[in-house]
């Protein structure tokens, strides 16, 4: 019988390293992303079933009452949630899967996989975390604000996570969560 994969859920605030942590890890030791569906329109350069199942607010809505997500929340005004189907068929033929999803939806994730590991990423300062968000510069000031709150709010929350790591440098995180799994 095949080994199960583990299903990792990374989460922390917005631009701190989620995503190059993850595919830098996936490119170094194999396995997943499992990607996520959202309501928000595409940003430059984005790409419909590569990068997010982009949906319609009423395509999700639809698919929350066929109950078809393992998890979704309201982030910013659109809708995010994490398709069910295509998770336990990749932890069945033993790949490790990652979610990257927000924190209310990583603690629902625990809630109903309970051996899933959940990781939060904290950035190396609010004043670091604050510059990323800015040199990503695609939001508006007010969007920058209100993300800003946000991760307030998120990073209030890092203490119901199994293992916290500050993202100074992505070789590094990618190095504590390889000792994770390992």
């Amino acid at each position: 019988m095949s080994k199960k994969g583990k299903l990792i859920v990374i989460t922390g605030p917005s631009a701190v390293g989620k995503d190059s942590i993850v595919s830098n890890y996936i490119n170094k030791n194999g396995g997943k992303l499992m990607i996520s569906a959202t309501s928000r329109k595409p940003r430059e350069g984005e790409e419909n079933n590569k990068d997010y199942y982009f949906l319609t607010e009423k395509e999700f809505e639809d698919r929350i009452e066929k109950n078809l997500f393992l998890e979704y929340a309201k982030y910013n005004g659109n809708y995010y949630g994490t398709p069910k189907d295509k998770i336990d068929e990749l932890l069945e033929k033993g790949e490790n899967v990652f979610l990257i999803i927000e924190v209310v939806g990583a603690l629902n994730v625990k809630k109903l996989i309970n051996d899933s590991i959940l990781i939060f990423i904290l950035p190396p300062s609010h004043e670091e975390l604050e510059r990323r968000i800015r040199t990503r510069a695609i939001d508006s000031e007010e969007d920058i604000i209100r993300r800003l709150e946000i991760a307030k709010k998120e990073i209030a929350q890092k203490d119901k996570f199994d293992h916290i790591l500050v993202n100074e440098k992505i070789e590094d995180v990618v190095k504590e969560i390889e000792n994770i799994l390992n």
